[in-house]
């Protein structure tokens, strides 16, 4: 039999036990582990004559007409994510760059355009056109155009705006308001760090005191909550470690502490990442905590830690990989939270952004693959603090580096 962790009969010892009582969280988890085993033996009957692993597939084809049809048309069922349009170009042009898949020029000057039309002229972008200013789909927006990569996509950013909006949204406490009048999490530090370091307009000015705001939001859990005193979660603790690298803070955290309760998050039988404690795996997860392992990995290997002698992340890499191409892809192309669930642009995005991370390790010139399946589900690079490509955060940076410096001015 093909060597797949997700289907040797030894996997079944981590499923949940029957227990003298019920809870709803035991048995939504019990019915979800029977989903993932339905999926695991479909796969394993698809095998066993050909006892070829190689058979475990990314369906490239079907993903890639998915993703060309969201770009060109949306369905009715979409108008109620007519605030996030910035976000589903990033979602949908992230997922395209680690597939490989190609646009013409023509496409491209296309979303530019549409992009020019999200950004107001008092600074960062809105979800849509003639839409408030928001952190959250003007880090979408960007990293969009970053994507391009052109300069025709460059040009179209106000970096002095983008210099008054963020700091107009900057709180005296160090965090950061989404908008004006908005809500305050952990997310407006991590958007408002990787948008500055990606144009480069970040002053000490902006970022004083978030720091210290960032770490304020570890729990007792080890992870990181939206605000302090909530609970630990997945997509918070990445915005905060990946802020705290950006900020060039990442030693005012506890990793260790990190460290354990994301390695936690991993299910045992599924192999994917559940989001917070007690709750179901979620395909999103595979970059939202996984994520954090290359980041902690590089802070530790610069601390000298000598457990990080082998050539890998911290998590079980091959299993997340399964996990994502066995019970996550729809078979008319996307990829999906968990078995049953819809496709959407979100979930594809993330899912291909984990598997590229459980894909691909590097460690100072050291680089290495762990591939499942047949070898063509190889995909690109992402970089792990920005979610876009490597190449696409180099030319972003030559380019802004070289661009004259935002000078704060009053009004």
């Amino acid at each position: 039999m093909a060597d797949l962790r997700s289907i040797s009969e030894n996997t079944k010892r981590f499923r949940c036990k029957s227990e003298s009582y019920d809870t709803d969280t035991l048995s939504e988890q019990m019915n979800l582990e029977q989903k993932v085993g339905e999926c695991f033996e479909k796969f394993k009957k698809l095998i066993e004559f050909d006892d070829d692993s190689s058979a475990l597939e990314l369906f490239r084809i079907r993903h890639s007409q998915f993703l060309i049809k969201g770009l060109e048309h949306l369905s009715a069922s979409y108008s109620s994510l007519d605030a996030s349009r910035t976000w589903l170009c990033y979602w949908i042009l992230q997922s395209m760059s680690l597939l490989d898949i190609n646009m013409t020029d023509e496409k491209l000057s296309c979303i530019i355009d549409f992009l020019s039309r999200c950004q107001n002229s008092t600074g960062g972008f809105g979800g849509g056109p003639g839409q408030y200013s928001h952190l959250a789909p003007t880090y979408a927006a960007v990293n969009a155009l970053c994507i391009i990569g052109t300069e025709e996509a460059y040009k179209i950013i106000n970096r002095e705006a983008m210099f008054k909006f963020i700091m107009s949204v900057k709180c005296p406490d160090g965090s950061f308001r989404m908008q004006e009048d908005g809500e305050i999490d952990i997310r407006g530090a991590y958007c408002a760090a990787s948008v500055a370091r990606l144009l480069n307009i970040a002053t000490p000015e902006m970022f004083d005191a978030t720091p210290e705001w960032i770490v304020s939001c570890q729990t007792y859990e080890g992870g990181f909550a939206g605000c302090p005193g909530m609970e630990a979660h997945g997509g918070y603790s990445f915005c905060g470690l990946a802020a705290l690298v950006l900020l060039g803070k990442e030693c005012l955290c506890d990793h260790a502490a990190l460290l354990r309760w994301t390695a936690m998050k991993q299910m045992s039988y599924e192999g994917g990442f559940q989001g917070r404690t007690n709750k179901l795996v979620d395909g999103c997860y595979s970059f939202w905590q996984g994520g954090i392992f290359p980041i902690l990995h590089t802070i530790l290997t610069k601390q000298g830690d000598n457990a990080l002698s082998y050539e890998g992340w911290m998590f079980h890499q091959k299993a997340l990989q399964e996990y994502l191409l066995i019970c996550c892809q729809h078979a008319s192309g996307g990829l999906v939270d968990k078995p049953e669930k819809a496709r959407d642009y979100y979930h594809t995005c993330y899912c291909l952004s984990g598997l590229s991370i459980a894909q691909h390790f590097t460690e100072g010139k050291l680089s290495s693959e762990t591939v499942v399946g047949n070898k063509s589900n190889k995909i690109g690079r992402t970089h792990p603090l920005f979610n876009i490509t490597i190449t696409a955060v180099d030319k972003a940076h030559e380019y802004f580096k070289n661009q004259p410096p935002v000078t704060p001015t009053e009004g």
